[in-house]
């Protein structure tokens, strides 16, 4: 989980550097972010499904040996597109990783399934923060490549690691792979992908609707469906991943509004703009194992539905607190939303892992990770567009624009945690 994070975000603050290192645009070395980011969501549930099929820790393990390799062909690539490529199979591997690393925990910990959904939520915040600042380090000695090069020796541990595992035949459910349901998938996926990040949005989400169209057609036809349709049509794991997807909208707001406010409207400098946005990452991880106590102790839902209560409460701070507050405005906001998003994220995942049953905890642990991923895509897309009718560009716009800017998106924001709060209600109503 720690590695797949840390992959994730390690190369955020190479791209400076690589663009001068290529002579590329920014738009082409956006590219090394977007393949890693796209690979992981389109492989999401296929990497889930095929762990049930044949095996979790089987496919774990050559999904941590992918990531090794592409790690090591990433820290070697001499052009850009070799690069890219490398970061797409990177992807791959932490699709794997993520999906099967959950699967595996939920089966070996029963009864303590909370504890260890906070512990893991605990090591991605853990490396989403890591990426940044030893990323850092690296750039400013050995270089870029040391960025890629870093990940080799955790890949090994973890490896070594899960080898100790037990295997887990007995809970493979076996028939041949769907893989005429995971390409449509696929395409589908991309295609929403594309629509949310470039042009031709239209005829995108026209495609992404095709697939998705087709895509359920055939889930309902085959016997052995990439996704089966029960979890979907089960209150528990469809309310779970609808939900995530929306909280996972809300933090990718903060992760793109943030930068911007603390810059522009507060005049923060560099320095004290990642110290502000590393508390984020830095609450999640101390929030992490907590947080699964106490779902172990109350319940899942109960648990996940404080957590949502705590992120509203989060961004509705955010959106009415002034300018004039300072840091102090942002910051403390921040930690009450992020506080409830790790008590939210041990509640659901312990909630849709348990309700899926053992022999497709790989494929609901891929659902979550896909609902994750659409959040964030979906976030940043309509989120975004929200913050830029207000600062078209918020670089170079007034403080008090982008201030109003900030408070108008979060105050729309403040939806997406009430609507997954309104759904468990009724899920707990019936």
């Amino acid at each position: 989980m720690l590695l797949s994070s840390f992959g994730a975000s390690s190369a955020n603050v190479a791209l400076p550097t690589l663009q001068r290192a290529f002579g590329a645009s920014f738009a082409a070395v956006q590219w090394i972010v977007l393949a890693y980011l796209l690979a992981a969501t389109a492989a999401a549930v296929g990497a889930g499904r095929l762990g049930d099929a044949i095996g979790r820790r089987r496919v774990l393990l050559a999904g941590i040996a992918l990531f090794a390799a592409a790690s090591g062909a990433c820290a070697v690539a001499p052009t850009l597109p070799l690069l890219v490529a490398a970061r797409a199979l990177q992807g791959l591997g932490a699709a794997v990783m993520l999906a099967l690393g959950m699967a595996l925990a939920a089966g070996q910990l029963q009864g303590r399934t909370g504890r260890a959904m906070g512990l893991l939520g605990s090591m991605s915040a853990v490396g989403t923060a890591l990426g940044p600042a030893l990323g850092g380090l690296l750039l400013a000695g050995p270089g870029w490549r040391a960025v890629f090069a870093a990940m080799l020796p955790g890949a090994v541990l973890a490896f070594a690691l899960v080898r100790r595992l037990p295997d887990d035949d007995a809970v493979r459910s076996g028939g041949p792979f769907d893989v005429t349901g995971l390409l449509l998938l696929v395409g589908a996926l991309l295609a929403f992908a594309l629509a949310a990040t470039g042009t031709g949005a239209r005829w995108w989400y026209a495609i992404s609707a095709l697939c998705t169209a087709a895509f359920m057609r055939t889930e309902a036809r085959t016997r052995t469906p990439l996704v089966p349709l029960a979890l979907l049509r089960d209150r528990v794991t469809a309310t779970g991943f609808a939900t995530s997807a929306l909280t996972m909208a809300l933090m990718m707001t903060t992760m793109l509004v943030g930068p911007f406010y603390l810059g522009r409207a507060l005049g923060l400098g560099a320095g004290g703009v990642g110290l502000a946005l590393a508390v984020g990452p830095l609450v999640a991880a101390l929030a992490g194992v907590p947080s699964g106590r106490l779902v172990d102790r109350h319940g899942a839902r109960r648990t996940g539905m404080a957590g949502l209560a705590a992120m509203a409460l989060g961004a509705g701070l955010v959106a009415v607190a002034p300018r004039a507050a300072g840091v102090t405005g942002w910051i403390a906001p921040l930690a009450v939303l992020t506080a409830g998003y790790a008590l939210f994220q041990a509640a659901n995942n312990t909630a849709v892992l348990e309700a899926a049953g053992i022999d497709r905890r790989g494929v609901a642990a891929g659902l979550l990770n896909l609902a994750r991923q659409l959040g964030l895509i979906g976030g940043s897309a309509l989120l975004g567009a929200v913050f830029a009718a207000g600062a078209p560009d918020p670089a170079h716009a007034a403080a008090a624009d982008v201030a109003e800017a900030t408070q108008a998106t979060f105050a729309l924001a403040v939806l997406l945690p009430l609507l997954g709060l309104g759904a468990a209600w009724r899920q707990r109503a019936q």
